[in-house]
């Protein structure tokens, strides 16, 4: 599912920029050190507002219904639905290697969904992990990004968390064209269902991460951008970004 790919992709965000505390571009940042007019995030009043929603959304709601998802749940079903939700969110990463001409990912990823569909019991057990079939990471953000579209300015999603203009728009093509539940599941109960059970089986897999975050920010709102904007970039790349991208975002 794309909106659960990009929670994911939020939720590991956290854990990388705790885990970067030593970087350049993040240590000792405050409040008062920020300049609103930064290239890369012009809406920052707006961004930080929605940030403080988020976050205040996350630690009433998301984290307690999460640590007590974590509490009932038995580590292998736990750790199945997780393989569920990573098996649906290989159709998406498929669909944007074929948008990228990377074909040889993309004959990995079908393999992949084949193999989890049929042999792992719909997703739920991921045997081609085991296999030598790797699971990558793309969306139709990434593939704007990769055929040369700039990521403009930095923007907070209310629920969602970080993203770029770019990766906003990439979201809702990803949403409204690739997920396979929005596109299969017509039962509206049925999709709000599978949807919140993603959303709360991610939320729960990155607790320790986030707690992490929540000791080792200085800056929470600096922190989730730095890291945000350069995994990003890491991704559009594969890997080997440019450098004067890095060091532009200092």
């Amino acid at each position: 599912m794309a909106n659960l790919s990009y929670l994911r992709a939020f939720s590991l965000t956290l854990f990388i920029s705790a885990a970067t505390t030593g970087c350049a571009s993040l240590s000792g940042a405050n409040h008062d050190d920020i300049d609103d007019s930064d290239a890369h995030d012009p809406f920052q009043s707006y961004n930080r507002a929605v940030h403080s929603f988020n976050q205040s959304f996350d630690r009433t709601v998301a984290t307690p219904v999460a640590e007590t998802y974590q509490t009932v749940m038995p580590d292998w079903a736990d750790k199945g639905v997780t393989n569920f939700f990573g098996n649906l969110g290989d159709v998406l990463v498929l669909t944007n290697n074929l948008l990228q001409f990377k074909f040889q990912q993309a004959a990995s990823d079908a393999a992949r969904i084949l193999f989890n569909t049929t042999a792992g019991l719909f997703g739920f057990i991921d045997v081609a992990s085991h296999m030598d079939l790797p699971k990558h990471n793309e969306d139709f953000g990434q593939t704007l990004g990769y055929w040369g579209m700039p990521s403009g300015p930095y923007f907070v999603l209310p629920f969602l968390g970080p993203s770029t203009i770019r990766d906003t728009a990439g979201l809702a093509v990803d949403y409204t064209y690739v997920d396979p539940v929005t596109n299969n599941v017509k039962n509206i109960n049925s999709r709000s269902a599978l949807f919140l059970t993603g959303f709360v089986d991610t939320r729960a897999d990155f607790l320790g991460a986030s707690r992490l975050l929540e000791t080792a920010a200085m800056d929470h709102y600096v922190y989730t951008r730095e890291a945000y904007l350069q995994r990003r970039q890491y991704y559009v790349y594969d890997g080997d970004p440019p450098m004067d991208d890095f060091e532009d975002m200092e």
